[in-house]
């Protein structure tokens, strides 16, 4: 069962709590890969002491780690990061949608999708 939260803002203050007490690099705790057909990275889910994180970057920002934003030379944007805990079950306020971005632009990814690809232990998703 997903723990309840008074609010939005409180869950996804605890998912970035959760993301950020992971011991060693990230990349041990990840459970799904999510990339665009460009193989641009979209999102992933981690596991963060046994409850689903998401994590995306939502806005303009560079999809490899010496890649620079498609900007001028003034826009220093770099996008945001978006953590959430994945699983809202019982929570009727919660939407499906969850944002997430690429170089490809913004799109909006499906909570049930990505907890039916994790429960399926699919570790690469490819989204269009």
């Amino acid at each position: 069962m997903a723990p309840r939260f008074a609010s939005a803002a409180d869950r996804r203050a605890a998912a970035e709590a959760a993301i950020t007490a992971l011991d060693g690099p990230l990349s041990e705790h990840r459970r799904l890969d999510v990339r665009c057909r460009c193989s641009h990275r979209v999102a992933a889910v981690y596991d963060a002491d046994h409850v689903l994180v998401y994590t995306a970057t939502v806005g303009t920002h560079g999809h490899g780690s010496r890649d620079r934003v498609d900007a001028g030379h003034a826009n220093s944007s770099r996008g945001r990061r978006h953590t959430d805990i994945l699983d809202t079950t019982g929570d009727p306020l919660c939407d499906d949608g969850i944002p997430a971005s690429c170089e490809c632009g913004p799109r909006v990814l499906s909570r049930a999708a990505l907890l039916a690809s994790v429960g399926q232990g699919v570790r690469h998703l490819i989204v269009d």
